[in-house]
């Protein structure tokens, strides 16, 4: 194992893209989960989800106690860290309903902000990892809003104090939200909500600036909840739950509003026309991760059997829970329109692709999966501890765990688990492909006496290696709940090495140059920083050029020949190129915009470089291209990588180019011709043209003459123009 097994949990990494492997929505089918909160960093996508557990098989109305936490560096294998959050066993908590979740760019921590009940008031929590432990921040322990004192401020007359939300700007200052329902002071009606509120949170998290509260009051349909706010391209997102049971949108400049209604971005969900969520009340959360947008939801697919999906029973042993009032969380992708409008959702039974493979060898929580069959699950949880969270097979039945999209590279050699058994023929089979696919391997585990106590149990595996679109861990027993796994990890040699991008077709350009925008460098596989050659908002080529299909880069007819289109803030490509000297390389770039303002600006080796380059609107349908000054970089000579970064959105770039490209102008009454011309120092590299001006490369004349230079790079016979890239001496040779 690369890591102790009782070390970190669950840290998977990246290898070699495996572009089968999809998800399976819902992503849990062993809980009825609903109400999900989502955030992202660098490493994870989180997910918190409400339980719907607790609720009778015939339930009339929700019961709801606890938060579950997930996370997913590959937006198909799940890892659920279970009840991270419990009502039941929290002073001064009666039920935790819907909720929000955040990652602080401050202290690096996340924050969730909860509920207490129905309408008794806005709570706020922090950890340093989704397992928690989750505890108060807030000065005296107490709530952020409560409706019967205890609280910093109350409710404001709002109808329904609950749905909470939390967001971080750019900035790193923090805001929360609530509201629902309506009230006589605070109404909800079509074209004039004013259910929500938000405030200003402090910056050391123990509170926020009461003075800060601000209505924030929108358009369109009839408001009743889920108020949740995110930021793309500089604009401001408020999204929430209408009457009428879609999931409504506004824009802002500011956090704070005033909003603009926009639309209806996600209906009831449905597939196909089929509704999957019996008609009723639904929540998301938004969050960007990697270059992706994604939307978490709740449904109803488990309680209705959808597609096949075991309808688990509830926690009292009922079978056929009411729908209503057991729920399943999903998530899909989403995109923008051109002017920044939401693309409306559309629900898939897949769910998102997988865009990282899973790595094996670490040390995983036991409920670690793309999809599962046959499972229970517990959480021992304690305020102030991490909780313990076990999967329980039914082992007896069909019962596994999927894991999709996994990197063995060379081989894996052995697996390990933790687990506790009551039995002794208590046994988990390693398969690939399907549940009962091709035998890697089976590990007998030890009968502990007590599902409370665990030990690691190994064994050894074969034919795992390179990438296994679908493993699966199948529990097999004479008897159900007699064993409890807690963690799982396989050893091996290490996952496939990744290799970094590369120059297009394998060329690396050398300065000065003028480089075709639609040339950058061709992906890596693999993880780390060098392995990506672009990020793109989408992971689809829309340009009409039919060029680079395959990969996410907008290229689009226009220009020169084709261009890079389909824009948008943050978006980047890379350049790998041969510096041949030291010097200043002007920089010049060739682009068009319909849109008022967008521009892009250019960095090497992670360094600006020259200034930003701001396109003024060249023509409306984008078919104007100009010629832009990007300002001068001084590079060393070498290999360097040059970024290209859309700094404006919606701009079409054609060409770049770094150093003096213009045509030469031969004027043999000025120019010398020499045969035998020597330099030493910095002044040796020197382009070469023909006498028609054309680029045909570049000699370095240190220690040889021009002639010489030129016969040694298999430069034809004829009369060839040098300059130099310093600017200082330029003359005519011969190659006879």
């Amino acid at each position: 194992m690369k890591v102790s097994f009782m070390g970190k949990l669950g840290a998977a990494t990246v290898c070699g893209l495996a572009a089968f492997a999809l998800a399976d929505n819902p992503i849990s089918t062993y809980h009825y989960l609903a109400d999900p909160g989502a955030a992202a960093d660098d490493e994870y996508f989180y997910l918190i989800t409400d339980s719907d557990d607790p609720a009778a098989a015939n339930a009339s109305d929700y019961n709801i106690k606890a938060l579950y936490g997930f996370r997913s560096r590959d937006m198909q294998n799940w890892t659920d860290f279970g009840i991270i959050y419990d009502a039941r066993k929290v002073d001064g908590i009666d039920a935790i309903w819907a909720s929000g979740i955040a990652k602080n760019p401050n202290d690096g921590r996340l924050y969730i902000v909860f509920p207490d009940g129905g309408g008794g008031g806005i709570g706020l929590i922090g950890a340093d990892s989704m397992a928690g432990p989750w505890t108060n921040p807030v000065s005296g322990n107490k709530k952020l809003i409560n409706n019967w004192g205890g609280g910093i401020s109350d409710c404001d007359n709002i109808g329904w104090c609950f749905d909470p939300a939390i967001f971080f700007d750019d900035d790193g200052q923090g805001y929360f939200t609530f509201g629902g329902g309506s009230s006589d002071q605070r109404p909800a009606n079509d074209n004039n909500n004013d259910i929500f509120n938000i405030y200003k949170l402090n910056k050391d998290m123990a509170g926020f600036d009461v003075n800060s509260k601000t209505h924030l009051k929108i358009g369109g349909p009839k408001a009743m909840e889920a108020s949740y706010i995110h930021k793309y391209n500089k604009k401001y997102y408020l999204s929430y739950s209408t009457a009428d049971l879609h999931i409504a949108y506004g824009m802002s400049d500011s956090p704070m509003g005033p909003y603009t209604y926009k639309g209806i971005f996600m209906d009831n969900p449905n597939i196909s026309g089929q509704n999957i969520n019996a008609n009723n009340n639904n929540h998301h959360g938004i969050a960007e991760f990697k270059g992706h947008w994604y939307v978490a939801y709740h449904d109803r697919r488990i309680a209705n059997g959808y597609e096949g999906l075991e309808k688990i029973p509830s926690e009292d042993g009922g079978a056929n829970p009411n729908p209503a009032y057991h729920r399943s969380v999903s998530i899909d992708e989403f995109t923008y329109a051109d002017d920044g409008s939401m693309n409306k959702l559309t629900f898939t039974k897949t769910g998102p692709k997988q865009i990282e493979n899973f790595d094996p060898y670490d040390w995983y929580p036991a409920l670690t999966s793309s999809k599962q069959k046959g499972v229970r699950s517990r959480t021992n949880f304690t305020p102030g501890k991490v909780s313990e969270h076990l999967l329980l097979p039914l082992s007896t039945k069909e019962s596994w765990i999927r894991v999709s999209g996994v990197d063995f590279g060379t081989a894996a050699t052995g697996f390990t688990v933790e687990a506790a058994s009551t039995a002794s023929d208590d046994k988990i089979e390693i398969h690939t492909g399907s549940a009962t696919g091709t035998l890697a391997g089976t590990c007998t585990l030890k009968n502990t006496g007590s599902k409370s106590s665990f030990e690691q149990n190994a064994c050894e595996v074969e034919g795992l290696k390179g990438i296994v679109d679908y493993l699966f861990l199948v529990f097999k027993g004479s008897k159900d709940s007699t064993m409890a796994i807690k963690a799982w990890g396989f050893e091996g040699s290490g996952t496939t090495p990744p290799t970094p991008h590369s120059a297009y077709e394998g060329k690396v350009v050398t300065l000065p140059a003028k480089i075709e925008a639609e040339n950058f460098d061709v992906p890596g596989t693999g993880r780390g920083s060098d392995v990506d050659s672009y990020n793109d908002a989408d992971a689809e080529n829309q340009g009409d050029a039919e060029f680079r299909t395959d990969e996410g880069v907008d290229v689009v007819l226009g220009g020169t020949g084709k261009a890079i289109g389909y824009t948008a803030e943050g978006e980047w490509l890379l350049y790998t190129v041969n510096v041949p000297a030291d010097g200043d390389y002007a920089i010049k770039a060739s682009a068009s915009t319909g849109a008022e303002s967008a521009g892009f600006k250019f960095q090497v080796d992670g360094k600006d470089v020259g200034t930003e380059i701001t396109v003024p609107q060249t023509g409306e349908d984008w078919s104007v291209y100009e010629e832009f000054d990007g300002g001068k970089a001084t590079l060393t000579a070498g290999e360097h990588v040059i970024k290209l970064i859309i700094t404006g959105t919606n701009v079409n770039v054609d060409w770049f180019s770094f150093g003096d490209v213009s045509a030469a102008v031969v004027d043999p009454s000025t120019t010398i011709l020499s045969t035998n011309v020597q330099l030493f120092g910095s002044a040796k590299i020197f382009q070469v043209f023909d006498l028609r001006g054309k680029l045909m490369g570049t000699v370095d004349l240190k220690n040889m003459s021009a002639t010489e230079a030129l016969k040694a790079q298999a430069f034809g016979k004829g009369v060839y123009m040098l300059k130099s890239v310093n600017g200082g001496k330029s003359f005519m040779a011969p190659v006879k």
